[in-house]
Formats: C-alpha cells, structure tokens, sequence
C-alpha cells in the first residue's frame, strides 16, 4: 500500500501573482533550512526544468525584489531533479536554462551547483550523477540522500522529474539516478529515482495552466495506477507534499479556503 500523505495546496489567482508566490515560498524555505542545520553544511536544493521553473529563477535572481537577498547562496547546493540526453548549451537543457535564468546571475560557485552530463553517454552521465551526489552528502552504502528542498513538475501524462508512465525507472528502488528510455518520446532521459524524491524533507510540485487540471485530479484524487501516474508514487517520507498552483490548474481540486490554502488527506 502507498503511504498516506497530507497534500497542502496553495491556490494563487494569477501567472504573475503565482510565481511570486512560488518565489516567496522557496527564498524562505531555504532561509529557514539554513537556520536549522549546522553552518558547515550546505541546505542542498533540487530543482526541474522548464518554463514554469524559469519565471521563479528570474524573480529569485532579481536584485529588485525581496527573494533574492533572503537566500544565503554562499550555503546553497543546487541539484537538478532530471535532464535531457543534450550538450549544456542545447536550448531543450535545464541546467543551461537554469544557468541563463539564475546561476550566472547569483553569487554562487560553480563548486555548488551539481550537473547532469547530458551530453554523454545516458549510463555513464546517470553513474556519475550518482557518484557526484554520494561525495556531496557523503554517503555510505546503501544511504540515501537526504535534499532539503526538492521541487518537481508534472506532465499532462502525469509524469514527473524523468519518470514516464509504463518505463523502466519506475521499479529502480537502489539507485540514486538512473537514465531512462522514454519510448514515447524516443529518447533518453536521466533522472533521480522515487525513493530519492521522497526523502526530500519539502517536496513540492510547481504547477500552473488548465492543462494541469485533469492530471491533478487523477493523481490526487482518483485512483491509484502510479505505472499509469508515476507522479502517484511521490509520497515523502515526511508525510507532506506541498502543492503550488495558480487558479487554473486546481480548477478541480476542492475549493481552497479564503487564504488560498487547501489540505487533502491521501490514502489511496
């Protein structure tokens, strides 16, 4: 059975008034995490590609707005959740988007932010993803690690990170990063496994348009086929997933309060 989860969604009006929001939600998270552990440690993020993370890079990455200056970069650790099988300078790369968008633009070293290979071969630039974050938290064994922060997209198929309905990434439950065959898409794909995600101690999805609505219906509240819905098997070890929406893509969640917020109770 999967484990029961507490799903808190936060509901805002607009495109422009959701990626403050989204932007406000993790300058905080970082500063609060960089409260809580030890200076000597890094407050280690994971973040997806694509355009919908791009808006909340620029805002984090302006000198004009609030976010940027509560995040202590110098203690940041930037991951990437998954990557396309492309060279850093292809325009389908997230680590080149998130370069343009954030990381050029930030004050942080190039020893902090942790990149996918995609220009190499899928296995070697999987192995050495895996290899780069086992030295990074400093792992032994069959340890796991542990992301402060991790935040996630969903497909219209209801994939999420590189994990594609009915592909063989779905039963890796050992690995740290894998890379996928994605027959629909007739690529490759590297990714960070399932159980990596939910070891995050605050996973998020990212989520905004109608074409979303659909798919967080089936993934929340209908039932449970995660070979389907692979977005079904995030289910953090914290018990919580957080939910950051614009009105349009929780048009058929259950109404949130007067705040915005909602809660759902996932058992199934």
């Amino acid at each position: 059975m999967p484990k029961p989860v507490t799903v808190t969604y936060r509901v805002f009006e607009n495109g422009d008034a959701f990626a403050d929001g989204a932007a406000c939600y993790y300058a905080n998270k970082i500063a609060e995490f960089a409260k809580s552990i030890d200076i000597a440690n890094n407050v280690n993020v994971a973040f997806s590609g694509g355009t919908t993370p791009k808006a909340i890079f620029d805002l984090l990455a302006d000198d004009s707005k609030p976010y940027r200056a509560l995040v202590p970069w110098e203690r940041l650790g930037f991951f990437f959740v998954d990557e396309r099988s492309v060279p850093p300078n292809d325009k389908e790369s997230n680590y080149g988007m998130a370069k343009a968008a954030l990381l050029d633009k930030v004050p942080i070293e190039r020893s902090q932010i942790y990149r996918i290979q995609g220009e190499l071969n899928p296995e070697e630039a999987a192995a050495k993803y895996e290899s780069a974050i086992r030295a990074a938290f400093r792992l032994e064994g069959a340890q796991m690690p542990q992301f402060q922060i991790v935040s996630l997209g969903m497909g219209d198929d209801g994939h999420t990170a590189s994990l594609f309905p009915h592909t063989q990434a779905l039963h890796e439950l050992g690995r740290i990063a894998v890379a996928n065959q994605v027959p629909q898409k007739d690529t490759w794909r590297l990714t960070l496994t399932w159980p990596v995600i939910n070891e995050g101690q605050d996973v998020s999805f990212l989520l905004k348009g109608a074409a979303k609505a659909e798919t967080l219906r089936r993934v929340f509240l209908g039932g449970y086929d995660p070979e389907t819905l692979p977005s079904q098997l995030i289910r953090p070890a914290s018990g919580r997933l957080t939910l950051l929406l614009d009105r349009d893509a929780a048009a058929l969640l259950p109404k949130p309060n007067a705040d915005g917020v909602g809660v759902l109770e996932v058992s199934r």
